[in-house]
């Protein structure tokens, strides 16, 4: 698999474009094909998730996606619904298809009416930035974002030939348990709703449900994908989850880094679990401390906050077992070897603070209660994370 340039529309059968003139931004994506789609678990789900599910679980189709930045559209009861249908409503217009093979997304402030006016009176411009190249992609990539800092896209062409390509947007409220996260993926080969659904499922377990910015869980998590078909290849299941999984692993860890007020990017390896889920309690729990993250924004060497973040993990666990290092490139210090310190001189603390100051940090824990691994990404916590949150409406 190489990666390769385009983004969405690297992808055969895609057209994109968007508009982000002010806070409120919007796009859309032209691809027809079998799709699947995977939602928050939170119980406030806003009204676009509840009319897109609609949509798939009776045609197991999209045609178009229309998306909306500014108002989360959550929270806003029947007039929501009336809201989110209308955007559906006025893209199928648009493009001369059904309105229930419109896939329908939002995201920004909850608890307050969607300006339908603003987006019925700004899709014509944003039908008019449409394309079917790199440029297209990026201003639909680009028309989601909200507290994000850059945009997030990435496209792979697989050795069969396939192609896929996803953006998503994400910086706060993320702790998805498929925060707030959008993602968008297509791909050109020829596939099923239902294989779509299955693949889509694990890799959204192995990407998107492994980060951590700051715990929330947003009403609007959703991942989209999409098979245009127009590849004429059917690829092997396994091939194709491979693909998927790549993608959404490298767009999950573009979300992490650009966590609000974000200035590292925290991957926890976890080894020698006794299940994959204790895996995944340990290295969720690690990105998650607030301790710990913001140990490693500051640079302070207090690596005990680990240890303790995977003992309240709620995973099987045994202190005198557990192995513990940090590692940024080539550098690696072992701090804990079998539940003993095997490290605390100044010239370790001194190297672990080294590691610290790098953009990308690995902590890597061995539980030595099994074989089964799991890996997590999350990023510090910062100054500016509160500073963005207290501010954000105003």
């Amino acid at each position: 698999m190489n990666f390769i340039e385009g983004g969405i529309c690297a992808v055969k059968g895609v057209r994109a474009g968007g508009i982000k003139p002010t806070k409120m931004g919007m796009a859309v994506v032209q691809a027809e094909g079998n799709a699947a789609g995977v939602y928050t678990r939170n119980k406030v789900i806003a009204a676009p998730l509840v009319v897109t599910r609609e949509h798939i679980s009776k045609n197991g189709r999209l045609a178009g996606l229309i998306v909306n930045s500014g108002n989360a559209n959550a929270f806003t009861g029947t007039q929501g619904l009336d809201d989110a249908r209308t955007m559906a409503s006025i893209l199928a217009s648009k493009l001369g298809v059904h309105e229930e093979v419109i896939g329908v997304a939002s995201t920004g402030v909850v608890g307050r009416k969607l300006d339908t006016d603003w987006i019925s009176n700004h899709l014509d411009e944003v039908m008019e930035s449409m394309g079917e190249d790199a440029d297209a992609s990026m201003k639909a990539a680009r028309a989601i974002m909200t507290t994000d800092t850059v945009p997030k896209e990435v496209a792979i062409e697989m050795e069969s030939g396939v192609r896929i390509g996803g953006i998503a947007k994400g910086s706060g409220m993320i702790e998805p348990n498929m925060g707030t996260m959008l993602a968008f993926v297509y791909t050109d080969a020829e596939v099923s709703s239902d294989v779509l659904e299955s693949c889509l499922k694990v890799a959204v377990d192995k990407s998107f449900n492994m980060i951590v910015v700051d715990g929330d869980t947003s009403t609007n998590d959703m991942v989209l994908l999409t098979a245009t078909g127009q590849s004429g290849i059917t690829p092997e299941q396994t091939d194709l989850q491979a693909g998927l999984d790549l993608v959404l692993t490298e767009l999950a860890k573009m979300i992490a880094i650009d966590g609000e007020g974000a200035t590292k990017l925290i991957e926890s390896k976890v080894t020698g679990a006794a299940s994959s889920e204790d895996a995944r309690l340990v290295a969720k729990s690690i990105v998650r401390s607030p301790l710990v993250k913001s140990a490693i924004f500051g640079e302070d060497p207090n690596w005990g906050r680990v240890v303790v973040a995977a003992g309240y993990s709620g995973a099987d666990m045994d202190q005198t077992k557990v192995s513990l290092s940090f590692s940024a490139g080539t550098e690696v210090v072992e701090l804990v070897k079998d539940g003993q310190v095997v490290r605390n001189d100044e010239e370790s603390l001194s190297q672990l603070k080294s590691i610290m100051a790098k953009e990308e940090i690995c902590i890597i824990t061995d539980l030595g209660m099994g074989h089964e691994s799991a890996t997590a990404w999350g990023c510090d916590l910062t100054y500016d994370y509160v500073r963005i949150n207290a501010e954000y409406t105003t």
